[in-house]
């Protein structure tokens, strides 16, 4: 095991990638000499060369175009858009032509397009989304949402062995703020398959990405004042793990589900009509949402903090339903 940050781990889930499979190849917005905006890719060049490391124009949709060409062909390519915000530029490439493809002509499609997202780095509405929700609503794409360095490589090399379209929604704040011990070599975390982060009988917290996080900390808060809350890294939104969320819920009875995109049509409406719909017996309370005010990202770092959901939001709504 070695200590890596979230970002470092990306990196190494690439290389290995690369390593073990000579079709697997990197391509995006200066991701050569320079390692992408963020660096994730810094020093890949050198091991493996500029035809699998290569840069490309500033045009998501030439990126994701021929990251579905290169598919279709044999190779497993993985396209970096620099801000998952601009890939609203390739949306039509994504949704109309990556997802689709196999269901009309049984072709695989093994992509697996990184892109940063996210807000907390005081950089607006440009360059801050949670934009998951837009592609949720897709059949035939897959859709990952890592919170730790862990999950990130062993997700990452799991997703890029898959034989479908993969968004994998790295957040950035996460790049160089946590790090943990990450197994070495090949590592796989399965696609669709949730985990606990911490135990609770009182109330059920679902969430992923970086709002586990913050569950957390707001989940050691109210264990001083003697309520456990459980908090579920949903980790894959599809497939998505109904068994696991539903198992919680029905042990606590009460629910929060937090996502960082704002509440209309997000993520959350849609798991909230699940737990509804299949659990409706367990409902000891009325469930509740929390997620970003609804507004473009702010620039202001006063105003992206009001924008963004707090611990306090979530402390606030588990005492509530506690008391119910």
């Amino acid at each position: 095991m070695s200590v890596m940050t979230y970002g470092e781990a990306i990196r190494d889930g690439l290389r290995q990638a690369m390593k073990a499979d000579e079709r697997v190849y990197i391509f995006g917005e200066d991701v050569g000499q320079f390692g992408g905006v963020y660096g994730i890719t810094k020093g890949l060049i050198n091991e493996f060369g500029e035809k699998r490391v290569r840069n490309t124009p500033l045009s998501e949709g030439a990126i994701i175009g021929e990251a579905i060409g290169a598919a279709i062909a044999g190779l497993r390519p993985v396209p970096e858009i620099q801000f998952s915000d601009f890939m609203t530029t390739a949306f039509s490439m994504v949704v109309d032509m990556a997802a689709p493809y196999r269901f009309r002509l049984g072709t695989k499609v093994p992509i697996v397009i990184r892109a940063p997202s996210g807000g907390g780095l005081r950089v607006g509405p440009y360059h801050s989304k949670c934009t998951e929700a837009w592609y949720f609503h897709v059949p035939g794409l897959k859709i990952v949402v890592p919170s730790t360095p862990s999950d990130a490589k062993g997700l990452l090399m799991s997703a890029i062995e898959d034989d479908d379209p993969v968004l994998f929604f790295e957040h950035k704040k996460l790049y160089y703020e946590i790090r943990e011990e990450v197994p070495e070599g090949i590592h796989r975390v399965p696609l669709g398959k949730a985990v606990v982060r911490r135990s609770g009988g009182h109330v059920t917290l679902i969430t992923y990405g970086a709002m586990v996080h913050l569950a957390l900390k707001a989940a050691g808060q109210l264990a001083t004042e003697g309520i456990e809350m459980e908090v579920v890294d949903l980790r894959t939104l599809v497939p998505l793990d109904e068994e696991t969320m539903l198992g919680s819920f029905r042990k606590t009875n009460r629910v929060i589900i937090l996502h960082e995109a704002p509440m209309r049509g997000g993520v959350g409406a849609e798991l909230e009509s699940l737990i509804c719909e299949k659990a409706f017996d367990a409902l000891a309370a009325p469930p509740v949402r929390i997620a970003a005010k609804m507004t473009p990202v702010p620039v202001s770092p006063i105003l992206e903090d009001f924008y963004l959901p707090s611990a306090q939001e979530v402390i606030d709504a588990a005492k509530r339903l506690v008391q119910y």
